[in-house]
């Protein structure tokens, strides 16, 4: 079989599991019989958020191993049960009273400047971390919790968004996330039309950059001219964290409808020299901000290099989210930009009288890929790129290739960067210097076709 194909199944690595599984169910019953005995043999679950938060107080002072268990599972299980608004308020409470105790900092502090031992640093140490740490720890020991607590911060992005206080439980939440899901837990697999059911319905759920229109499609999308990819964590062994599709072609990729296009001509991989990265899907909106994109590019393109040798060429075929939300704030005068004010002048012209018959027009097209071309190499948001796709790809050492017209011709693609679609080419063997020429001088690796498109926009008649 396949080995690239074999790591869509299970293998014997996650049975070292099973035993502390039955532990911890064991030692969950027991403790679910303790609590039970505690509240007078009744089923004394939290309602509300107010209980809620006081289960939780309990729980960060609880020292009995098997009844904490018991509880934490119960704070989980009434936690989901909350409104979104009494989730607000729940998040509001943890804000308020499991953060840090200042007084406690104080005195730890006051204490190791009259006596520095070894102890009384551990005594601030301890006194410095918030108490939320120690709570979402906790809750952490729970059967399946992981992927539980993840849905629990994707609530509280949602909240934080209108309340600022919460910043601080999202810090300390995402940091725990950052430990939890370290690259040295996550397991690639590649999935095929033969993987768990249960698998292929979240990647239908999860696509967020090219609709999966169904099980027929998402087939379409696993056939022998396609790759599909993805990392798992053993806390969550058949839901994806994130996820990327490859096309397997001759040539390179100029336009998204062809490769998700259901009834497509069949390439045989045998005679394909490109590999072209269409979508990178992040699953799980709790991990915001934890990246694993870049990781997972790189390895997937080794294991197609194992897989088939005779690639040549790995590219991705790339939105450009930012470029028309910025085109228009610029012509707004919302926005600064880079360009001579002659020049931008000229352009504001052209730009003013975009209407939804834009793609046909030739001027069109000569204005904007130019202008598509700037806006990728010298727009920045201080140092950095100021297109998010560009940020992700440059920093992973890849090189701006080419820049195609109408490239996605959905709705979202014209509203985003009036269809227009972009190359980004990963060559092994220059990927480590150019990461290291972005990141220390700020270097924007870019093919001589692209800066002759951004250059001539200075020069042109446009």
């Amino acid at each position: 079989m396949d080995p690239i194909l074999e790591q869509s199944k299970p293998t014997t690595k996650w049975t070292f599991g099973a035993p502390i599984s039955r532990m911890l169910a064991s030692a969950l019953a027991a403790g679910r019989v303790i609590l039970r005995q505690k509240s007078g043999g009744k089923d004394d679950v939290p309602v509300g958020p107010d209980a809620v938060l006081s289960a939780c107080a309990d729980l960060v002072e609880h020292r009995g191993e098997a009844s904490g268990l018991a509880l934490a599972e119960q704070i989980l299980s009434a936690y989901e049960a909350l409104s979104p608004d009494e989730k607000g308020a729940f998040f509001g409470g943890l804000a308020q009273d499991f953060l840090v105790d200042r007084e406690r900092v104080e005195d730890a502090i006051v204490l190791q400047q009259t006596e520095p031992t070894s102890e009384s640093l551990t005594l601030l140490r301890k006194a410095l971390e918030p108490r939320c740490n120690r709570l979402f720890r906790r809750l952490n020991q729970v059967p399946d919790a992981t992927g539980r607590l993840v849905k629990l911060r994707g609530d509280l992005l949602e909240h934080e968004a209108t309340h600022p206080e919460l910043k601080q439980i999202d810090d300390d939440l995402k940091r725990l996330l950052l430990i939890w899901f370290n690259l040295g837990f996550m397991s690639l697999r590649r999935i095929s039309w033969d993987s768990p059911a249960s698998t292929l319905e979240k990647l239908i759920e999860y696509e967020a950059v090219h609709e999966i229109r169904g099980w027929g499609d998402l087939r379409s999308r696993l056939k022998e001219d396609r790759r599909l990819f993805a990392y798992f964590h053993p806390a969550m062994p058949d839901d994806p964290v994130i996820f990327v599709q490859v096309a397997l072609k001759a040539g390179s990729s100029d336009a998204i409808g062809p490769l998700v296009q259901e009834d497509r001509l069949q390439q045989n991989p045998a005679l394909c020299d490109t590999a072209t990265f269409y979508s990178i899907s992040n699953c799980h909106k709790g991990l915001r901000g934890i990246s694993f994109g870049n990781f997972l590019i790189k390895q997937v393109a080794s294991e197609l290099r194992s897989e088939l040798p005779h690639l040549k060429r790995f590219e991705t075929l790339s939105p450009v989210p930012g470029f028309r939300p910025w085109t228009v704030k610029a012509l707004q005068g919302e926005m600064g930009h880079q360009l001579p004010d002659a020049v931008w002048d000229r352009l504001v012209t052209y730009l003013e009288d975009i209407d939804d018959e834009f793609a046909a027009n030739p001027l069109m097209q000569d204005t904007l890929l130019p202008l598509c071309a700037h806006y990728l190499i010298n727009e920045k948001a201080g140092a950095l790129p100021i297109d998010p796709v560009a940020r992700f790809h440059l920093s992973n050492g890849a090189l701006l290739d080419r820049i195609h017209w109408y490239g996605d011709d959905s709705d979202r693609g014209v509203q985003r960067s009036y269809g227009i679609m972009v190359n980004y080419v990963y060559e092994p063997e220059e990927i480590e210097n150019r990461h290291e020429a972005y990141f220390a001088e700020g270097r924007i690796a870019a093919s001589p076709t692209v800066r002759d498109l951004a250059s001539g926009l200075v020069g042109s008649k446009v």
